[in-house]
């Protein structure tokens, strides 16, 4: 029988506040540069927002411009953050690679289920050598429907998982979850809303947390 968890990678095992406003402010230069554009990046906006997939990010930042310059200026900042990440500007949240580690020597199975764009994840995947304990990483990007709940489905039909948990730091990990029938962590790390965590099953404050808390509530 598998027992998985299936983790979110932005804000969640990955700080991506490390590389969201170099990019962020790379994007909106250029889109200046192309009088594209006339006021300051909109970083606050952007927080706010975190977390949702890029085309849901670019119809909220850019509503009035069209398809082509959003589409373009998303090339441009998923560019720039994969080059971020492979220049070592990332940062993995403290003790994942630890807790990651000790969840395979727990015999659970561990995947990410993100809404970022393929590209991004394998950057990120192989500059901290995830996939030592990673058995899969799945993108939005997979799903017709962008809902992160299709996604997680998607995960436990494939590897026809028994039981397991989603831990993330937004509401959509947390329905994710709860949609599922699977065990809700929520992160309360950065931008985490505590209005999105109270819903979640548990909320912690430390990955190291997480161990022990599966050892006593997955079966």
């Amino acid at each position: 029988m598998l027992r998985a968890i299936i983790f979110d990678m932005d804000g969640t095992l990955f700080q991506t506040n490390s590389i969201l406003e170099l990019a962020l402010e790379d994007a909106f230069k250029r889109l200046r540069d192309q009088q594209l554009w006339n006021s300051a990046t909109p970083i606050e906006k952007y927080r706010e927002i975190m977390g949702v997939p890029l085309p849901q990010v670019w119809e909220t930042l850019l509503p009035l411009h069209s398809q082509e310059v959003r589409a373009a200026i998303d090339a441009y900042f998923l560019e720039r953050l994969i080059e971020n990440i492979n220049n070592g500007k990332g940062a993995l949240y403290p003790h994942t690679q630890a807790v990651l580690a000790e969840l395979k020597n727990r015999n659970f199975a561990i995947f990410i289920a993100s809404n970022g764009l393929p590209a991004y994840l394998k950057a990120i995947v192989e500059y901290y050598e995830l996939d030592k304990w990673v058995t899969e990483t799945f993108s939005i990007a997979q799903i017709h429907s962008l809902n992160k709940a299709d996604l997680v489905r998607a995960v436990i039909q494939k590897y026809e998982i028994a039981s397991g948990a989603v831990v993330g730091d937004r509401l959509s990990d947390i329905q994710a979850a709860s949609r599922n029938g699977f065990l809700s962590v929520g992160c309360h790390f950065d931008f985490a809303k505590l209005e999105e965590l109270s819903e979640a099953d548990i909320v912690i404050d430390d990955l190291r947390d997480l161990p022990a808390i599966f050892t006593k509530s997955i079966k």
